[in-house]
């Protein structure tokens, strides 16, 4: 039945969207990729906080569900009719009386199988698009031809810029230089690279009383990221800060809005654990490359226990799955002290990294995120510093939820919805 009402939905739900913005005519500001596009949208939000009466996508809110749920302002009603029914309302509201509506819209868009961003693209055009970054091994893989299907699918937002609109590129990402080097766009860049637009530089951990992140020097003035740890948590804020200097937004109250970012839930969020440890909450999803990341930042805490890697499923690769999967486990054997492996992919991550040179008694592969988090209840002692991650469906949330040492921080986590918690 939910099958059944899913496609008028989403028709009547991009038809009031396009009415909307062709009767206010935001400026739009488009994140697309296969990693970050959640961090990168709420850095561009809180940059551009002091400028702009803008509105962001909430959450992960980029599907053609999702992108006309932000045009309207409306929260996702899950599977309640009444509360459809007042999203309808509330649009169609917008649509016949005057209202206040943002000037700037920030929209996450995403993709989960070819042509979701061309229909996506029927509802809105932008104005600017932001990439994040478009990785050798993308998400979704199995359901296209291959990756650089994926990436096409992913940088199809630039396709539809005007002449000489901004196009923000990390400027490591060789797809997404080869790709925008056809466009006639406005390129700017950020990233590591000393040929970025905005270079990033100096990137180091920090930690100053109950608030821990990355910081960096950026043309001579710091930024940080409050709560999450890596070197790519840096990419959000220095893409807002290409943004802004493609559109001409004065630097420092660009920095005063950035001041405001958290990156958020789920997304190498740092948390105390239990026996003074430390978790590494990546639980929000999982690729190649972004599990890669986490346990490179495995490294980043000063710290005298464990290293401990608690990887779940990372779905949708398709004919990749074995392969990468045996790679993250032979890079466990060089980042991690300790393995927990959880769900029927990541068996190859187990084997592999016992192949690689980690111990029998270091190494473990269980089922669920449940199994995982009584089995970690006796391995996880004083000091130790535990990197959660896996993709959705794994619900590795629960990991982290399990080892938290105040329960109260249950709400930093991702997907703690009534909705969510019932699945």
């Amino acid at each position: 039945m939910k099958k059944l009402f899913k496609a008028p939905v989403a028709w009547v739900l991009a038809v009031l969207a396009r009415a909307i913005l062709r009767k206010y005519r935001p400026q739009i500001v488009m994140v697309t990729g296969s990693v970050g596009k959640t961090s990168t949208k709420d850095a561009l939000a809180a940059a551009f906080s002091k400028t702009h009466f803008l509105r962001a996508s909430e959450k992960s809110y980029n599907s053609e569900f999702g992108l006309p749920l932000t045009v309207i302002g409306a929260k996702n009603p899950w599977e309640n009719p009444a509360a459809w029914f007042g999203v309808f309302q509330e649009a169609l509201a917008l649509i016949m009386l005057p209202s206040h509506y943002p000037k700037l819209l920030i929209l996450e868009v995403g993709a989960d199988r070819p042509g979701d961003l061309r229909r996506i693209l029927r509802i809105a055009k932008p104005d600017a698009v932001v990439v994040t970054r478009l990785p050798e091994v993308p998400v979704h893989v199995e359901a296209y031809e291959g990756p650089q299907a994926v990436r096409d699918e992913e940088f199809t937002p630039a396709y539809a810029l005007a002449p000489q609109a901004p196009l923000i590129i990390c400027a490591e990402d060789i797809y997404a230089q080869t790709m925008a080097a056809r466009l006639s766009a406005s390129i700017t860049t950020f990233g590591f690279s000393d040929a970025a637009t905005i270079y990033i530089q100096d990137p180091s951990f920090y930690s100053e009383g109950d608030t821990a992140g990355m910081r960096a020097q950026v043309d001579g003035a710091e930024i940080r990221v409050q709560g999450a740890l890596g070197r790519p948590q840096l990419y959000a804020p220095a893409a807002a800060l290409a943004l802004a200097h493609a559109l001409n937004i004065p630097r420092q109250e660009t920095l005063a809005g950035l001041k405001t970012y958290i990156a958020p839930p789920g997304r190498a969020r740092v948390l105390s654990g239990v026996n003074n440890s430390y978790i590494i909450d990546d639980s929000y999803n999982a690729s190649p490359t972004a599990v890669e990341e986490g346990l490179n930042a495995l490294s980043l805490i000063p710290q005298k226990g464990k290293r401990i890697a608690v990887l779940g499923d990372m779905l949708e690769l398709g004919r990749y799955s074995q392969e990468e999967h045996a790679r993250i486990g032979a890079l466990v054997a060089e980042k991690a002290d300790m393995l927990v492996a959880v769900g029927v992919r990541s068996r190859a991550t187990y084997e592999a990294a016992k192949h690689a040179g980690l111990s029998e008694d270091a190494a473990y592969a269980v089922d669920t995120a449940a199994d995982a988090a009584t089995l970690l209840e006796g391995l996880v002692m004083e000091h130790d510093v535990v990197l959660v991650k896996g993709s959705q469906s794994m619900r590795m949330e629960r990991v982290s939820e399990a080892l938290l040492r105040n329960p109260a921080d249950a709400v930093r986590l991702v997907r703690q919805e009534r909705e969510w918690k019932r699945r």
